[in-house]
């Protein structure tokens, strides 16, 4: 049998069976890759020099499949991790070496570089290869070769150059996907769509379980070690949808609390644990995360518990895109429980009036104003792990604020908007995700006084599959908060932007909650936002 044609293969070894949902699953990565399995195939006679030397493998080391990421005008990182099978485990101890090959063309006929890097267990056979020397705004594919294995073929894209008028920029917004709580469906959408990037902002995995809402299991318990946050990574990698998307598309990334613990706080997390403790755990959680993201920085070789996300890229002179960190710098959260640290509702939170509080950490809040401030680019757009628009509920005891978000940390957040409205800034456009609901809001210095007026545009993703608000709850939100113009929680998905020099135009795509794997996906509603006019506007 052919396995080179995915669908034949797969209809062949099924027939007369009842397709499982793993099978349909791993069906869904073959029919999204095989224009380039078919191409990868035809030319991989013409790789000999590049297998020369290597393990023989028992089974396939590339089944967590590639992904490209974090693109410059003349470079991009390109990822694959060796996920090497106990018929292979002699190799596991070894230093073994991985040829990358990046070409001009889908066909894979025309080679452009070739790059040899060693990899070895201390990283988890991963490999990052910063390809440099390509060409700004325009597609390269890549495959990875080590001995006898070749893996499946990727399309990565590289920026514009940061002079270069540029018509457009298709992105799509995605955050929170936990394993069990829905399928990957959102994923496999995005893989299908015509994008120069998927921007994900936060909570890649998740470190926890609901018994409550699981459909399918994770590996394992809570991670708290290397081995464990690596299982827990290479198990979503397996996912067939996600694999597709990864390789369809260049992502920039950030991230939240999941892909450590959820609510920690800089070096705190919500049992207290001791600093130097935590910091272990949160070490290993790092080192795991870049072992499996197609990102260029690695923890710091110092102190392996710090490692640097938050960037700054450009699309041409159509845009500037900020990736924030709102999770290694920050101050604590506010009037914490004593008995439970982490976020809560509170009312009557006096610390949430200190101007000293941060989000982001001053350091990182300097960096970014400064650069926000010195921006050319008609675009200017911010992406961040949350919601920064108020979600606070008015109460007879006062208006409450979850002290997690933003609404948590209101200086700061009055402070970075307030830059915007001194600098006269256009064009500002905040990116979030984490509250599992779909939001497009307007924001003012002082939220939600019409007094104050609106100096920025704010655009909230759905989660991927993570458990949203109920509808009771989230009534009581918009009616306390006029600057949410939208915001539904019940719909898991992706958000679709189409960024031009005139204005963006957004939709919501969604699926019902959860995601099942054979979802179908709507536009649930569309939004836009237009060149010098502050503020979302329906479309």
């Amino acid at each position: 049998m052919n396995k080179q044609d995915p669908l034949a293969y797969w209809m062949a070894k099924n027939q007369g069976d009842k397709f499982s949902r793993r099978d349909w699953h791993r069906m869904a990565l073959a029919l999204a890759l095989s224009p380039w399995h078919d191409h990868s195939a035809r030319a991989q006679s013409t790789s000999t020099t590049a297998a020369a030397q290597g393990p023989s493998w028992q089974t396939d080391p590339f089944t967590l499949g590639v992904a490209s990421g974090q693109p410059q005008p003349d470079s991009v990182v390109l990822w694959t991790r060796l996920n090497i099978a106990e018929t292979d485990a002699a190799i596991k101890s070894q230093e073994v070496q991985v040829v990358c090959e990046v070409f001009a063309d889908e066909a894979l006929r025309q080679p452009v570089k070739q790059w040899r890097v060693q990899t070895h267990a201390a990283r988890a056979h991963s490999v990052h290869v910063i390809a440099q020397g390509l060409k700004p705004g325009r597609s390269y594919w890549y495959r990875f070769v080590c001995g006898s294995a070749t893996s499946s073929t990727g399309r990565a894209r590289t920026s514009p150059g940061v002079h270069d008028a540029v018509s457009r920029l298709r992105m799509a917004l995605a955050s929170c996907q936990h394993y069990e709580q829905g399928y990957f469906v959102a994923h496999r959408e995005m893989a299908r769509r015509d994008l120069d990037l998927v921007l994900f902002v936060g909570d890649y995995i998740y470190e926890s379980s609901n018994p409550q809402y699981r459909i399918r299991k994770h590996l394992g318990g809570v991670p708290q070690a290397l081995d464990e946050y690596r299982e827990r990574h290479a198990q979503y990698k397996s996912d067939a949808d996600l694999q597709a998307c990864h390789a369809a598309h260049t992502w920039v990334m950030t991230w939240d609390d999941h892909e450590v613990v959820n609510d920690y706080a800089n070096d705190r997390d919500r049992n207290f644990t001791d600093a130097q403790v935590f910091l272990r755990r949160r070490a290993a959680a790092y080192q795991a995360y870049f072992e499996h993201m197609p990102v260029r920085l690695g923890p710091d070789p110092a102190n392996g518990s710090q490692m640097r996300i938050h960037d700054q890229m450009a699309w041409g002179r159509l845009a500037d895109l900020w990736t924030l960190d709102c999770r290694q710098y920050r101050d604590y959260q506010a009037c914490p429980d004593p008995m439970r640290g982490g976020g809560r509702v509170v009312v009557g939170c006096d610390a949430l009036a200190d101007p000293a509080r941060s989000m982001l950490g001053m350091a990182q809040e300097k960096w970014f104003v400064e650069g926000l401030t010195r921006s050319h680019a008609q675009w200017k757009l911010v992406a961040q792990s949350t919601q920064m628009s108020s979600s606070g509920i008015n109460t007879p005891l006062g208006r409450s604020a979850f002290t997690d978000g933003w609404d948590g940390y209101p200086q700061a957040r009055s402070r970075l908007l307030n830059s915007v409205a001194q600098a006269e800034l256009k064009n500002v456009v905040l990116l979030g995700g984490d509250v599992h609901m779909n939001v497009a809001a307007q924001l003012r210095v002082r939220p939600n006084d019409e007094k104050s007026p609106i100096v920025a545009s704010e655009l909230v993703t759905t989660s991927v599959t993570s458990r949203g608000l109920s509808e009771t709850l989230l009534a009581q939100i918009r009616g306390s908060n006029p600057d949410i113009v939208h915001a539904r929680a019940d719909e898991r998905g992706y958000t679709l932007m189409d960024l031009k020099p005139e204005g963006m135009t957004v939709e919501f795509r969604t699926t019902p909650n959860p995601a099942q794997a054979d979802g179908v996906f709507k536009t649930q509603a569309q939004w836009a936002i237009r060149h010098g006019v502050a503020g979302v506007q329906k479309a």
